[in-house]
């Protein structure tokens, strides 16, 4: 394990960070809309320019992504990120409506490991929020999100309560120290409170998310996938036979005691394939040869629309899990359209939760389903 040398205090790094420098709608026009959170991740990997972005249909956009140094545990600024970090901030200040901006730490290719180490410690951890905080400021950033995949035990998750009550204090010390508005503080989660995939049976620590986190972001997609020998909605918002769905996941964080509008509901960009065993026989939970088209089965929504008109599909709304399917030869895919997001985005606003969020952005097609979810969240179409 790797553990610094040197304790860097809070007390210099907020001396030093004090000093830094820094749509077309389908809704009547009498409607008020409702506030809340609509939100997505930019992959500073993949090539779509963040000018692009059409900022009327989100609130915060989020960076992704940044990693701790494994052996340091201070954020690691890439040559590409020296880059993108302020190409990103100067194209969204550019953009009208405004948007505020979040950098994500961590995502699903990050080593979990590296995490574990750096929560371990009072030291290590004060190290790493110390990073987030300089790198927040630096480049203008308004917030800091966690995206730890997966805290892998009961230390892991107790450690990631202590990380998120000191990540707070000092993000409150510092706002107040520099007169500067407070560093929002968010983190994406499981879909659910509980899990015990990716490691031993263990709960998120629902009490330190409900005091320290401006809000939680449950990742409700990868339900199913690639894993699998059948066909699967990987969305799915309900699920009769399991509780691999959004409504089961979701009512487990209320019911685990974090307030409902401090939940912002996560909804993908992209699908998953299979190669049919027969056919014939394709519905959702058909048997299953192989993933379909796609990089590991994976297609992005976009990509979904042209192959379904290229290959002349069999377009499906299942009414079950509130979600779409297509099929044409072997080929089957699962995945959310215009109705079946819709449909969630108002499942979201009638639990009152805080709002939705989209990975990722450079997946819609045309920006047709952030059209759709954000007019089902401010006017209810």
């Amino acid at each position: 394990m790797g553990t610094p040398t040197t304790f860097i205090s809070l007390f210099l790094i907020l001396v030093i960070l004090c000093t830094s420098t820094v749509a077309n709608g389908d809704h009547p026009d009498h409607a008020k809309p409702s506030k809340g959170i609509r939100a997505a991740y930019w992959p500073s990997f993949n090539s779509f320019p963040a000018s692009s972005i059409q900022t009327s249909l989100f609130t915060h956009i989020y960076y992704a992504f940044l990693l701790p140094d494994p052996a340091t545990f201070k954020l690691s600024i890439t040559s590409d990120d020296q880059t993108k970090l302020p190409e990103f901030i100067g194209s969204l200040l550019n953009l009208t409506p405004p948007v505020k901006t979040l950098f994500s730490i961590g995502g699903g290719g990050s080593n979990a490991t590296v995490f574990s180490e750096m929560a371990s410690t009072k030291q290590s951890r004060q190290v790493f929020i110390n990073s987030s905080i300089e790198v927040a400021r630096k480049y203008g950033f308004q917030g800091v999100d966690l995206d730890w995949e997966f805290p892998a035990n009961v230390v892991d998750m107790s450690n990631l309560a202590l990380l998120y009550k000191q990540w707070r204090n000092s993000l409150d010390e510092e706002a107040k120290a520099c007169g500067k508005p407070r560093l929002l503080l968010t983190s994406a989660v499981y879909y659910a409170s509980e899990f015990q995939v990716y490691g031993g049976p263990r709960s998120y620590p629902a009490g330190a998310i409900s005091k320290y986190l401006d809000w939680a972001s449950p990742m409700c997609f990868d339900y199913h996938g690639s894993w699998e020998n059948f066909t699967g909605e990987h969305s799915a918002l309900y699920d009769s036979k399991s509780n691999i769905s959004t409504n089961y996941g979701i009512r487990s964080w209320i019911q685990a005691g974090v307030p409902a509008k401090k939940l912002v509901m996560g909804l993908p960009l992209y699908g998953k394939s299979w190669r049919l065993r027969d056919p014939k026989v394709n519905g959702v939970g058909a048997a299953a040869v192989g993933v379909g088209p796609g990089d590991d089965g994976i297609l992005l929504y976009y990509q979904i629309v042209e192959l379904n008109a290229q290959s002349n599909a069999t377009v499906v709304f299942d009414k079950q899990t509130k979600s779409y399917y297509s099929y044409s030869g072997t080929t089957w895919i699962g995945y959310d359209d215009v109705r079946s997001v819709a449909l969630k985005v108002r499942f979201a606003k009638s639990l009152g939760l805080g709002g939705y969020f989209f990975w990722a952005l450079g997946q819609d097609k045309d920006w047709t389903l952030s059209q759709k979810a954000s007019n089902a969240w401010k006017y209810g179409g």
